[in-house]
């Protein structure tokens, strides 16, 4: 008994390796979504200056990557459903290609947003597809821990999109013989996208090592392969199992007719898809887009100053990862909501905190401040204003705007350092928390809520809408981030976020059940009402 025990724990083991493999493959799609979104952070301030671009237009550089991920969502779930998950993953590999090669050579910004907008096409197609696939193909009793290394891999890529934009900048600096004609220092910003070249070529290939979905296989008819992958991933006895479970689902669902955009407004949906709604604006609206796609200006507004601002970034990634993990671990043991409680609460006070120590910041330039600015700041159109003291950073820019002019904006991050008066280890301490509590709940919560909420037969479009949602929230957050900044001031952003984070809190409290440890079929006949 002992030994027939041991082999069936070996062979288990043997599964789990196989689909642990299979989903870190699959979710290599997050890390080229972590880094093709991330990576620009490091890339505004240098486009800002090369093409005089307005807050707005900055905004629209990063945001851009996101509009068209938007639209990309709304078709790549229905695209699934038809071409498979695995092909459109391949789709999406190849666009996030073409985004890094046509960004680091653009000529213009016109051509630098058209090559974002490509790989948003990736962005959004991987986004969603990526952890349908992982739920379709694991076990119930680890599904959260596989579903979550998506956002594993994403908060991976963002914590390497800051790294090796640091490493980049670094290089510019360098007196070697290699780094000078690799040109770090002129082409900064082009070698920070497209660095993303190697990894989407690594995904495309590896794609083709995964098998296709078991469910979709079944859907589309083919028995013998689905029974295939289903065996090799959860071992013969339970893929049998398994099998009957989703043929039944298909069976019953295709005596219904096809689905569906106006299935979303059921009767029977209206419970699952409130969750997904306010779960995809919540994720969104709590700023942590602004905060991984503009880390390194949100920390020069403290007056740390350029190199500092890149490393506390790196600081920001690393705390996304470690926390993600945690996440990973504790999903399938404490369940989805205590996640969400913890996270939300976390975030509510970390921005009511960043609220605060904005508000409390002064900022004066004295005579000597004014003195020991870089030569290539106009020292006497400065010396009007030395000794003033402005309570508030919109106040004080606007004063530094009028007496530089247009330049103000290249030397934006020196002026900040040389007058701001502001605790900034509370700053970053407040944005470490908030990122914390962000990737322990509501970054990877979400989208394993996403795929485990709706019926099988509307799951890609279900996921499809509410991913529409999310991103189209993202988009307006990331657009309107620099000129918030620029007209409502760092205080007033925060607080704002903070508010948000806090109404979500009570939505959680009240109204999202518990979906752990219960297989997609139970979760649809509990919700699905």
């Amino acid at each position: 008994m002992d030994i027939l025990l041991a082999l069936k724990n070996k062979y288990q083991m043997k599964n789990n390796a196989y689909i642990v493999l299979t989903a870190l493959t699959v979710a290599l799609g997050g890390f080229l979504m972590g880094f093709d979104a991330s990576v620009i952070s490091g890339v505004v301030k240098f486009i800002e200056i090369e093409f005089s671009l307005t807050k707005l237009e900055l905004g629209w550089s990063v945001s851009s990557l996101t509009l068209t991920a938007t639209l990309a969502m709304l078709i790549a779930g229905p695209l699934s459903d038809r071409l498979g998950r695995r092909q459109v993953l391949k789709y999406a590999a190849v666009l996030y290609a073409i985004s890094a090669i046509a960004s680091a050579f653009a000529p213009s910004f016109i051509v630098l947003v058209i090559a974002r907008m490509i790989g948003g096409l990736g962005v959004g197609a991987s986004l969603i597809i990526a952890p349908m696939y992982i739920a379709e193909i694991a076990p119930p009793a680890i599904r959260g821990r596989l579903v979550s290394f998506n956002q594993l891999n994403i908060v991976l890529g963002i914590s390497v999109a800051f790294f090796t934009n640091y490493m980049i900048l670094q290089l510019g600096k360098s007196d070697s013989d290699w780094a000078l004609s690799m040109m770090f220092s002129q082409w900064s910003w082009r070698w920070m996208l497209g660095l993303e070249l190697l990894p989407a070529i690594l995904y495309f290939i590896g794609l083709f090592f995964v098998p296709r979905s078991p469910r979709w296989l079944l859907m589309k008819g083919k028995i013998e392969e689905a029974k295939t992958v289903m065996q090799r991933a959860i071992g013969k006895d339970n893929a049998d199992k398994e099998l009957e479970n989703i043929n039944a689902a298909i069976n019953q669902d295709s005596k219904k007719e096809k689905a569906a955009f106006k299935e979303l407004f059921a009767k029977s949906m209206k419970f699952v898809l409130l969750i997904g709604i306010v779960i995809s604006v919540l994720q969104q609206i709590t700023g942590i887009n602004s905060v991984f796609f503009y880390a390194p200006m949100i920390f020069e507004q403290s007056g740390i100053g350029t190199d500092a601002s890149f490393v506390q970034a790196i600081l920001v990634g690393l705390t996304n990862l470690i926390f993600t993990v945690i996440a990973i671990m504790l999903i399938d043991k404490l369940g989805r909501k205590p996640l969400l409680i913890i996270g939300t609460a976390g975030i509510t006070i970390s921005m009511m905190l960043l609220a605060y120590s904005f508000d409390a910041a002064t900022y004066t330039l004295t005579t000597e401040s004014i003195s020991n600015l870089p030569v290539e700041i106009n020292h006497e159109a400065l010396m009007p204003l030395a000794n003033q003291t402005f309570d508030g950073d919109i106040a004080f820019k606007q004063a530094i705007a009028e007496a530089l002019g247009s330049s103000v904006t290249a030397y934006e991050s020196q002026l900040l350092t040389a007058s701001i008066n502001i605790n900034s280890l509370l700053v970053l301490f407040g944005i470490i928390a908030f990122v914390a509590s962000f990737a322990i709940s509501l970054g990877p919560v979400m989208w394993v809520l996403f795929s485990e909420l709706f019926p099988n037969r509307i799951r890609g479009l279900a996921i499809s809408f509410v991913g529409l949602i999310n991103s189209g929230i993202s988009f307006i957050v990331q657009f309107v981030f620099p000129w918030e900044l620029d007209n409502f001031g760092s205080s007033f952003t925060f607080m704002l976020y903070g508010i948000f984070a806090g109404l979500g809190l009570l939505f959680v409290l009240f109204k999202v059940p518990e979906t752990k440890g219960k297989s997609l079929e139970q979760i649809e006949k509990e919700f699905v009402r």
